[in-house]
């Protein structure tokens, strides 16, 4: 190793899609941006290690994707999704006994968000990168070590090189190596549930409805996709107790097909899997700080979510919007740091909080329980008011 150390601005540990991102946006802003990932990313539906799942940007975080030259890439493959459903199908039978429409016309002009595959989203933003003059992106190179003073973070990578950096963002997952190298402890919340996440096609449209069927288990989500050979598409994320979802991956694809089909509750008629399965573990996990000296941590680095109601990216991008505000004078900054902290960690406890609670009241297996859930749904979306209040909540506006 030698003993030489470079000197940049920005240095994000981490090339998932919020690292990604995050790259694009201090990139856009003229700043020298470093990003590295030990994996490079898997940009194609197909390959090995592909993640099927998808996102929806709600419209604060395609507001940011505008502003920092990104939203023109990724629009053109993205799916409006103007209703939010949820089916309560907990009765006695798997079929839909109660269904409450959330429609984003009641409280704007604009959808909800947009929805993209993850894939492809890995593939949009990583060719944004090699357009930008001042970002490097380095998969293949970890982080091995950090050491964080009030001058610079300085982080030595996988291949021997040392950086010090203004400002270190740890956008390196739910097992930070950058939180743990500060020695950063988190709040963890566990529900022996794992998550299923595939695509299919149907025959009846989508008509960009967004669909939660709850029964028992957890949620079994239906999110809009484009098209696919010609036929309307989804993309499905089916949480279920773990022991449940290895039941369900290891069952012959006709059978795992029949057992989607039950517990859809029919709502867009029959389903045919389109895409193979990928299996994901569900917990809440919050860091106990989201900063040090010249570092922040954003993403699953701060916080996990349950993937209910779209949360989870769009908090990473809250963050993101929040930091990129506070870093135009000096990235990294103490005082910059210490409004980011304030800001950013009482609203991520407080989502976090309010995810668990609809989670845990998703998996009720038992009857009174999910008739308490469904008289729940039904008593406040009566309530005009507070229904467009949920919306804007679930949202992030004000």
């Amino acid at each position: 190793m030698t003993g030489s150390i470079d000197d940049i601005d920005i240095l994000i540990s981490g090339g998932g899609i919020a690292g990604l991102i995050t790259a694009a946006a201090f990139g856009a802003e003229g700043f020298s941006v470093l990003c590295v990932d030990p994996a490079p990313p898997v940009t194609d539906e197909g390959a090995a290690g592909a993640d099927l799942r998808s996102t929806a940007f709600l419209t604060p975080s395609v507001k940011l994707l505008e502003q920092i030259g990104l939203w023109e890439r990724l629009a053109p493959h993205a799916t409006a999704l103007q209703v939010m459903r949820i089916v309560d199908a907990g009765g006695a039978e798997p079929t839909p006994r109660l269904t409450r429409d959330f429609d984003a016309s009641e409280i704007g002009d604009q959808p909800f968000g947009w929805n993209l595959p993850n894939w492809l989203l890995r593939r949009e933003i990583s060719a944004r990168l090699e357009q930008l003059q001042t970002v490097r992106f380095l998969p293949g190179t970890g982080t091995a070590g950090v050491v964080a003073r009030d001058e610079g973070a300085i982080v030595t990578l996988t291949d021997g090189r040392r950086v010090r950096a203004r400002l270190l963002i740890g956008a390196d997952g739910r097992d930070s190596p950058v939180r743990q190298a500060l020695g950063i402890g988190v709040r963890r919340l566990r529900y022996g549930q794992k998550a299923l996440a595939f695509a299919v096609t149907h025959d009846q449209p989508h008509h960009n409805v967004s669909t939660e069927v709850h029964r028992s288990g957890g949620p079994f989500t239906l999110v809009p996709l484009p098209d696919r050979d010609g036929k309307p598409s989804s993309a499905i994320v089916w949480m279920e107790n773990g022991r449940e979802t290895a039941r369900l991956a290891a069952l012959p694809p006709a059978e795992f097909e029949a057992e989607v089909n039950a517990r859809s509750a029919g709502v867009l008629g029959p389903l045919r899997v389109a895409t193979r399965l990928t299996e994901w573990p569900i917990i809440s996990q919050i860091a106990d700080r989201f900063t040090g000296p010249r570092t922040a941590l954003i993403a699953e680095a701060a916080h996990v979510l349950p993937p209910i109601g779209a949360q989870g990216l769009n908090m990473s991008l809250a963050d993101l919007g929040a930091l990129l505000d506070l870093s135009k004078a000096d990235p990294g900054s103490a005082a910059s740091l210490a409004k980011f902290e304030r800001s950013r960690r009482p609203e991520a406890y407080a989502r976090l909080m309010g995810i668990d609670a609809l989670n845990r009241a998703s998996q009720a297996q038992l009857r009174p329980l999910r008739d308490l859930r469904a008289a729940a749904l039904g008593g406040l979306y009566s309530i005009a008011p507070m229904r467009r209040l949920m919306m804007k909540a679930g949202l992030g506006l004000r």
